[in-house]
């Protein structure tokens, strides 16, 4: 790939969508995705915000430019020094917050993924040669592109009781290859965003043994390949965004892939049938923390959101006076305050790596960690304060105009509040609280980084202060 290409028109996303991909929807494929009611909202969404990086009020927060003078999403800035991973953060923190945090997956992880691995590059030349090639030049292509990306690495949840072998046809691996690249088969999940986007990233999450090459295998796929199917969990979407601004816009879905003998040329295929490089790729330090950063960045901007919801919530109803109220509001507060400093720390304490600046994983992996328990619990403080209220609501805010308007904003407004403006408030909170959506983010944010469990056993693990800490103890026993 050339690397003087022209970015691709953003208003061209539009035309990007109708390429032939397979999107699975209640058994047919969809078509025309901007016009389906499970899709258009999200889709629009998508197109808005990549409106937002020529608009000159947000175009110097969201890109930079590039050697060849070309303007290019700042997910693909190698940070060097900490004013490049400020304005990262920056970049990150401005995408999120138009979509109040709830769709993580707008690429800007996937590109943090292999801008790191494209960063380090040459650490892998001499020992697997040809893969800073391949690297390279899909950087290029996907950021003067602006293509959008997104990753799966799971594989299906048939039957955990089973080694890999054992389920070896349901498992993505290589069926077949000649000497113009793999023809894969089974498949991956979960692939969120992936009707969106044009490109996915597909690796495994987990280390392979010897006796699982055939599926230690990572490579870039178009949406549109031939033999892939994109099958679409139950769409959480909602046409009345009045009544459900969250389910309107922001269902950015979720979707298993299925490869039915996808052709992969070899210039897309980064590793093949190689556990050892595949689980150094998924270790990469560059890839991990620069990935790991946009996806704190991204929990700050929901947790602002719910703060703020709270905080409306409680004043409306008069409820700010009451001492167990401000504490449950504190609480949301120090949640906020806790990863914002963790994110703050993580920058600050960065250090250099191999010519990269990166941020600091032990604050980075905590403020990941916390913020698995910090979600659920800030639901649950939502559930407290809005109580019976959350419930207080007509059908739909048409109601305010109809027949007995003038009765309902007399009993529906709130303290200083009109009746409309909190009808608003508390139908975006429900979006948020206890729709089909809310349920899924949920448990989005107990388990997107992974098992809790093994993510908490592997900060202990990596924590490289223990025995210092033991020393200290004895030394102070003497």
């Amino acid at each position: 790939m050339e690397r003087g290409i022209v970015m691709i028109e953003n208003n061209r996303y539009l035309q990007r969508l109708n390429d032939g991909r397979n999107i699975w929807l209640d058994g047919d494929i969809v078509k025309n995705l901007d016009e389906h009611p499970a899709f258009k909202g999200t889709v629009h969404t998508i197109q808005s915000l990549l409106d937002l990086q020529t608009k000159p009020d947000s175009k110097s927060l969201l890109t930079y430019q590039t050697e060849e003078g070309l303007d290019a999403n700042l997910s693909f800035l190698v940070p060097r020094t900490h004013e490049d991973l400020e304005k990262k953060r920056l970049a990150y923190q401005h995408w999120a917050d138009q979509t109040f945090g709830v769709m993580s997956r707008l690429s800007e992880y996937s590109r943090s993924i292999f801008t790191g691995w494209f960063a380090n590059r040459s650490e892998y030349e001499d020992a697997h040669p040809g893969f800073s090639e391949k690297i390279e030049s899909y950087y290029y292509q996907s950021r003067n592109l602006d293509l959008l990306s997104t990753v799966a690495g799971h594989d299906p949840q048939k039957d955990r009781s089973k080694t890999a072998e054992e389920k070896k046809p349901g498992i993505l691996h290589i069926s077949r290859k000649d000497s113009e690249g793999i023809y894969v088969r089974g498949a991956k999940m979960i692939a969120t965003a992936a009707p969106y986007v044009d490109e996915i990233l597909i690796f495994s999450y987990h280390k392979r043994g010897e006796n699982e090459r055939a599926f230690a295998n990572v490579f870039f796929v178009p949406v549109n390949a031939k033999g892939l199917h994109i099958v679409c969990r139950e769409s959480f979407a909602d046409e009345r965004e009045e009544d459900h601004p969250l389910s309107a816009r922001f269902d950015e879905m979720d979707a298993v892939l299925i490869f039915d003998d996808v052709f992969i040329p070899w210039e897309r295929v980064l590793v093949h049938e190689d556990p050892e490089f595949a689980w150094k790729l998924r270790c990469d330090a560059p890839s991990s923390l620069l990935s790991q950063h946009q996806t704190v960045v991204r929990l700050v901007s929901k947790l602002e959101s719910v703060v703020a919801i709270g905080n409306e919530l409680a004043e409306t109803a008069g409820a700010t006076q009451f001492l167990h109220v401000k504490e449950k509001l504190a609480e949301l507060i120090i949640q906020l305050e806790t990863i914002k400093a963790l994110l703050l720390a993580s920058e600050y304490k960065a250090k250099m790596y191999n010519g990269i600046l990166l941020p600091n994983q032990d604050f980075l992996a905590t403020a990941r960690n916390l913020g698995t328990r910090f979600y659920p619990r800030a639901l649950e403080i939502l559930q407290q304060i809005g109580a019976g209220g959350l419930l207080q609501v007509p059908s739909s805010i048409k109601e305010l105009e109809g027949p007995i308007g003038p009765l309902l904003k007399e009993y529906y407004q709130g303290t200083e509040t009109s009746a409309e403006d909190r009808t608003r408030l508390i139908k975006l909170t429900w979006d948020l609280l206890g729709s089909p959506l809310a349920s899924r983010h949920e448990l989005y944010e107990r388990f997107y980084s992974g098992d809790p469990v093994r993510t908490y056993a592997a900060q202990y693990n990596n924590y490289k202060n223990k025995q210092k800490l033991v020393d200290y103890v004895y030394e102070v026993l003497k």
